[in-house]
């Protein structure tokens, strides 16, 4: 599998990305709103867009769709229940559902709701695999719930799917965020020396040279992954003081999604 991982350069820091068969140089192209630049990639490399990926309907991932189909002819794939907000649809996804790259390259797709209720995450059927993860992770953080989304059902996503997933699993999320979200995870867990030391190493860093993270070290440096951390539970109950003696993780989570929202 070939990642190409497109820095838009745009106010919203959005990625896209080309993800290749290396057998066919066939690709797909996921939520390709700088339709030039992922188009321009796709002709320097010789590979063939011959599908799109939206992992939800939010416009600055579906704002590329009608140039890439204009000028490709790919087909449109998007979450099933997003048919009504992602116009011209030709596949609608579930979770357990395997989308074909050319020859060798399978991806299955993950039903996962929060920061919209209509949202996958992809991961590659691949030797180290990968999750396109949109906006329900990112790196060292989560996504927002304000635009159709619940933060209860995103921790649900966290907790019974993206947990579980092989710990060399490389994140390719929709933004990059990281040094926001780094400076998040210490304010709430000053003692993280890893999210310290990644702070260090990423805050000069080129975003068209990304550090592309796993989930084992999401695990150490995002604090939506850290339910259990003392020091996280500490500094939430300065903020709120009605927390119970026994915190349970959804709670954690449901707080720091209330206080990211502010900070």
């Amino acid at each position: 599998m070939i990642v190409e991982q497109i820095w838009t350069g745009n106010a919203y820091r959005n990625f896209n990305y080309l993800i290749v068969c290396p057998d066919t140089g066939e690709a797909m192209a996921v939520d390709p709103l700088d339709h030039e630049k992922c188009l321009a990639a796709a002709k320097k490399n010789g590979w063939q867009i011959t599908q799109i990926l939206n992992t939800h309907e939010h416009g600055d991932h579906t704002g590329g769709n009608d140039a890439m189909i204009a000028a490709t002819g790919a087909k449109l794939l998007a979450h099933s229940n997003a048919k009504a907000k992602i116009p011209n649809m030709d596949r609608g996804l579930g979770a357990g559902d395997v989308i074909k790259i050319g020859k060798s390259l399978e991806l299955e797709c993950l039903d996962t709701p929060g920061h919209t209720m209509a949202h996958v995450c992809i991961m590659s059927r691949t030797a180290q695999p990968a999750l396109f993860c949109g906006d329900t992770l990112f790196n060292a953080g989560a996504g927002n719930c304000h635009n159709g989304g619940h933060p209860n059902e995103l921790y649900h996503t966290f907790a019974s799917q993206l947990a579980g997933l092989p710990e060399d699993t490389l994140i390719y999320p929709g933004h990059d965020y990281m040094i926001n979200n780094l400076e998040f995870t210490l304010d709430r867990e000053p003692d993280n020396e890893k999210a310290k030391l990644l702070l260090d190493d990423v805050g000069g860093q080129d975003p068209n040279k990304a550090l592309v993270s796993t989930l084992a070290m999401e695990k150490e440096i995002n604090t939506f992954f850290r339910l259990h951390s003392p020091s996280v539970i500490a500094r939430l109950r300065e903020s709120f003081s009605d927390l119970p003696d026994e915190v349970d993780p959804k709670t954690v989570f449901l707080k720091l999604r209330e206080l990211r929202n502010n900070w």
